[in-house]
């Protein structure tokens, strides 16, 4: 009697391996993949951007706008954008005069005269050293803050980053008062020709210097004050301490250097270079 439950199921698995074919309900296969799939990338050609899939930026991606990062362990060893051109004297906004003594150039500096004078330029400073008896930089380096140069909102100019959509103008002083009404003009540094240094929130209601971190270089500035205006070209973006000051030295170059906090990071400050475009 033991053995009949499992004759039984023999039985049953037999009749049903007996079945016909066509008496179950027809399967369907296919083994058509979906489409057309590309099943490795073509490395002879560059891919080529549409208005769909994003139009590519026109600007230099050659070893001329490359930049060789920071030192290690400095705050802005990590940081997008940071760091001195692979080739300085090709560099967009470094790039200087034809037949110009250069060794790391920053901006238009003078060709040589017949005995050798013209401006040379110090690798990793914006600083001008003129060698010879002759000075003819186009610029005088400074231009100081007079009672004449304020509107009758009683600012000094407008600055505007059309690629952050910032539009606000400048005042005198960096103190909290001023900086809530827009950006801040340090004073001691050049309002025009030279280094003009200002400063902005990167939080608030007025944090209009809030992304400047995510400029890159080539991006335009523009500066307009009663003197006229000037637009820029971003050659540096960086991380520093607060304590580091070198961004607001003189330079015989026409530049700006803008300023603002890091969040989270008290004790560091975003840092942004920008030079004229002859």
């Amino acid at each position: 009697m033991k053995k009949f439950p499992v004759f039984l199921s023999v039985l049953c698995l037999t009749a049903s391996l007996m079945i016909p074919a066509s008496a179950a309900a027809p399967l369907e296969y296919t083994i058509n993949g979906p489409g057309d799939p590309e099943y490795g990338k073509p490395t002879s050609f560059e891919v080529i951007h549409t208005p769909d899939n994003g139009a590519r930026k026109n600007e230099d991606v050659s070893k001329n706008a490359a930049l060789a990062p920071p030192a290690f362990g400095t705050y802005s060893a990590d940081t997008l954008n940071t760091g001195t051109p692979l080739t300085p004297n090709l560099a967009p906004g470094y790039r200087p005069d034809a037949g110009a003594v250069v060794n790391g150039s920053v901006g238009t500096i003078t060709p040589p005269a017949a005995d050798g004078s013209g401006s040379v330029y110090v690798p990793g400073s914006s600083t001008v050293t003129v060698t010879g008896s002759q000075d003819t930089a186009s610029s005088t380096g400074y231009t100081e803050v007079t009672d004449d140069l304020y509107y009758s909102g009683g600012y000094l100019g407008r600055l505007k980053i059309p690629s952050l959509d910032v539009n606000v103008k400048v005042y005198e002083g960096t103190d909290s008062k001023t900086l809530a009404k827009g950006a801040g003009h340090f004073p001691d540094t050049s309002i025009w020709d030279g280094n003009c240094c200002i400063a902005g929130h990167n939080r608030g209601a007025n944090c209009y210097f809030g992304a400047i971190h995510t400029l890159e270089p080539g991006d335009k500035i523009t500066l307009t004050t009663k003197l006229g205006t000037r637009t820029y070209e971003v050659i540096s973006v960086s991380k520093v301490s607060e304590t580091d000051q070198s961004g607001l030295a003189a330079s015989k170059t026409n530049m700006l250097t803008l300023y603002t906090c890091v969040r989270d990071q008290r004790d560091q400050r975003w840092c942004v270079q920008a030079v004229e475009v002859s």
